[in-house]
């Protein structure tokens, strides 16, 4: 009997020594590393219809550290070429008379967080996906350029609205290269194993600037950029400022409205991302 009962205890403490260092071992996805390629595009002075009709590249890298199976921090690093012309307003005669157009690369710095709405556990086929919502803040910099025949020029130091030039009353600062971004987005998830998982997100911005596009307020007059009497050619910017010449007779008339200083310019990337999961070997937490 007593024989017995040493195997019975004996076997217990096994059982339970193996039942605790299995759950011990357990996999837990700490965080993720990750990649994304995709298209961006803008919203603003030039595209005031919101239309998808001039989609650029945009990367991205980041990191997230996943706080459970529902919460995760991320931090990412983000490029995207956005640009538009008014030659695709063929909605607005007035917009198409303007005739401006621009391209700026944007290279961005975000913190967001991320939110599943099923638990999301790689490794396990019943929690491998789901969809989320994610919300944060960045900084970003960009800065505008325009062709003029054929040659490539930066628009914010040729202040095409008259920034920065002593002869334009009131006067007019030149505006920042950096802007603030406040990212929203929604995507889906799935886990192809416990290492790699693969996602597709759309994530709009709202921006603090209306410059994005190198359009926001009105016209001013030409003169500001030259003047007729000085036998030095016009520079580049009495050109950019009003290129409506090109589709007829001028429109650039001090005062008029060039742009719509009320509204902030935006932008959207739509990204397919590829992560790489993080592992510890501890007892996972219920959530």
């Amino acid at each position: 009997m007593r024989t017995k009962f040493f195997a019975a205890l004996a076997f217990t403490v096994i059982v339970f020594s193996h039942s605790n260092l299995s759950a011990q071992d357990a996999i837990v996805q700490e965080g993720e590393f990750g990649v994304g390629l995709g298209g961006a595009h803008y919203f603003g002075d030039l595209n005031t219809r919101a239309k998808l009709n001039r989609i650029k590249p945009a990367a991205t890298i980041f990191f997230r550290k996943n706080f459970g199976n529902y919460i995760a921090a991320r931090i990412g690093a983000s490029f995207a070429q956005v640009g538009y012309s008014d030659i695709h307003n063929t909605h607005n005669e007035y917009m198409q008379r303007r005739n401006l157009s621009f391209n700026s690369n944007v290279w961005e710095l975000t913190l967001q967080g991320d939110f599943n709405f099923f638990r999301f556990m790689p490794g396990e086929p019943q929690y491998n996906f789901t969809p989320y919502v994610t919300l944060g803040a960045g900084v970003f910099s960009y800065d505008p350029y325009a062709f003029l025949n054929g040659e490539k020029i930066f628009l914010r130091p040729e202040g095409t609205e008259g920034q920065g030039r002593a002869n334009v009353t009131p006067a007019r600062k030149p505006y920042s290269t950096m802007g603030i971004s406040f990212p929203i987005g929604a995507g889906i998830k799935y886990a192809i194993n416990d290492r790699i998982n693969i996602a597709f997100e759309i994530l709009h911005r709202v921006t603090t600037t209306d410059y994005l596009d190198d359009v926001s307020t009105t016209y001013v007059d030409p003169a500001a950029f030259f003047d007729p009497a000085s036998q030095l050619p016009p520079p580049a910017a009495y050109y950019l400022h009003d290129r409506s010449y090109e589709t007829g007779e001028p429109i650039g008339i001090a005062g008029r409205q060039r742009g719509n200083s009320k509204q902030k310019d935006q932008f959207v990337t739509a990204m397919f991302h590829v992560t790489f999961n993080l592992q510890s070997y501890r007892c996972p937490t219920a959530n």
